[in-house]
């Protein structure tokens, strides 16, 4: 049985489906507010839920029991709720997880995390690493991701391909490992059985590293329309960094400001080594416009 804790967020509803159809059996840790339609889907594909919430150690106790590895996408960042921080969830709620995990003589750990930009402290960055610490003594893999292009190549983070404009975090220049969160999720799972997986941290990306204006550019040639800009410079973004009054506000204002320096890997050997095919800037551009009506 493998526990997947943040079962209804973007990347662990995938994992659990895509466990589902190997036929792994898969437990998914849900709230009592995690979507209705989402717990269905779970259910659906044969999925046994477990209500529980890292806030709570006793429902993790629960949860962990006849589980033999645990995979965890959970974090605060995009969904919250009453009660939820990074320190109450992305920190100590996963630290607690690995106790529970521990306790329940569980050693497979499977932990999505993401590169901790050089130079740049956050209560983000701190919490993943104190994650990544703890798990150390077990056979873990930590999958440390660059940028999700649906989440930072959308219009919730400026970049609008709905109407053909984009935020620039910094002069967007440097090139990032944009990677999707379906290869995230397709990574986890081949992860779990995979010996060349364990005991490691996995550094993750797309397969070409491409600047923020060079995916602005094969958008407007997909997608056949120029793109207006909106540049943030990065004195405003370390200005917005150090005047940041709470751990959420840090945490984002680091991750712009990282977005701006830049996050290339090379993913040749981990794509040969375990066999994944990633997504590319241009084949997300075809499938997002193509669900508009814009274009």
């Amino acid at each position: 049985m493998i526990l997947v804790v943040g079962a209804t967020g973007m990347v662990g509803i995938e994992i659990c489906q895509r466990l589902s159809r190997r036929g792994e059996k898969v437990r998914a840790l849900i709230r009592t507010t995690s979507s209705a339609e989402k717990v269905a889907l779970l259910r659906e594909w044969g999925t046994e839920v477990f209500v529980g919430d890292l806030k709570d150690p006793d429902s993790l106790a629960g949860a962990c029991r006849g589980v033999n590895a645990v995979i965890s996408t959970a974090s605060s960042t995009l969904s919250r709720q009453a009660g939820d921080s990074i320190e109450s969830v992305d920190d100590t709620g996963q630290l607690h997880l690995v106790e529970a995990a521990k306790s329940a003589g569980i050693s497979r750990f499977i932990f999505v995390s993401f590169r901790p930009p050089a130079g740049i402290s956050s209560p983000l960055a701190d919490a993943k690493a104190h994650v990544e610490h703890a798990i150390t003594d077990l056979n873990f893999t930590t999958i440390q991701a660059s940028w999700f292009m649906e989440v930072w190549l959308s219009p919730a983070l400026g970049f609008d391909y709905l109407n053909a404009s984009a935020r620039i975090y910094g002069p967007g220049t440097s090139p990032v490992s944009w990677v999707s969160l379906l290869d995230v999720a397709e990574m986890c799972v081949l992860a779990l059985r995979h010996p060349a997986a364990e005991r490691r941290t996995i550094e993750f990306g797309g397969p070409a590293a491409l600047s923020p204006l060079d995916v602005v550019a094969r958008f407007e040639e997909i997608g056949g329309k120029p793109f207006k800009l909106e540049h943030i410079p990065e004195e405003a973004l370390r200005t917005q960094f150090e005047g940041a009054t709470d751990s959420m506000q840090k945490s984002f204002a680091a991750l712009m400001l990282a977005y701006s320096s830049g996050d290339a890997i090379n993913m040749t050997s981990i794509q040969q080594e375990f066999g994944i095919k990633l997504t590319s800037i241009d084949q997300f551009a075809r499938i997002v416009l193509r669900q508009t009506t814009t274009y």
